[in-house]
Formats: structure tokens, C-alpha cells, sequence
């Protein structure tokens, strides 16, 4: 059974929507992973993700997409590469990550309420 959050749980995170606008293959990460650089607009800028979504998704076909993720919690480092975001997805089959987005564009820095 998960564990019971409470409303003020989910207000500390801070979730946002950004777009990615350069991604490529993560050549450190023990797993495979690509590299993230996304635009959360104005207010938070271009931050970094490491994100372990190569089954489903290539780099190149990553960039101009938008995607959700936690922009508030601390950089973790990845091999030589440092993941400022928690980039947000799914399981799918397999277990193999699908990422969350909005179904339609959305400016860039909104958060998820």
C-alpha cells in the first residue's frame, strides 16, 4: 500500500513543465541514459537531466519536446555529467520509461497543480 501523503507533501514539490532544447546520448552513465537540457522559461532557466529513456525515445528526437519535472529537488551527479532536474515519466511495457507531458504546448515554466 503506498504511503499517505498529505496535500503540503505535493505543494513542496515544485513541478514544471520545460522544453527540451538540446539532448544527446549520455556517454558516462553506467545505464543507458540521454542527457537532457531543458527550458523551464524565464523565472528558472535551462537545466540539466539525466534521464534513463533510451528504449522508447532518441535524442535527436527529443529536442522541441516538452516534459515535466521536479526542478526543486538536489543535482545529482551522473558520471561527469551533473542532473539539476527529475525529469518525469511512466512505466510502460516492460517497465521501460515513457515520459509525462502535456497533451497540448503550455508555456514554458508552468507548474503542475
Amino acid at each position: 500500500m503506498p504511503h499517505t501523503a498529505t496535500y503540503a507533501d505535493f505543494e513542496n514539490l515544485d513541478i514544471r513543465v520545460g522544453t527540451v532544447i538540446d539532448a544527446k546520448l549520455s556517454p558516462s552513465a553506467q545505464k543507458p541514459a540521454i542527457q537532457l537540457w531543458i527550458d523551464f522559461g524565464a523565472e528558472i532557466g535551462v537545466k540539466t537531466s539525466s534521464a534513463q529513456i533510451t528504449v522508447h525515445y532518441k535524442a535527436d528526437q527529443l529536442i522541441g519536446r516538452q516534459v515535466l519535472g521536479i526542478v526543486n529537488f538536489p543535482p545529482r551527479q551522473i558520471g561527469d555529467f551533473s542532473s539539476e532536474v527529475l525529469t518525469l515519466g511512466l512505466p510502460g511495457d516492460g517497465e521501460q520509461v515513457v515520459l509525462a507531458r502535456p497533451d497540448f504546448k503550455v508555456p514554458d515554466g508552468g507548474r503542475l497543480y
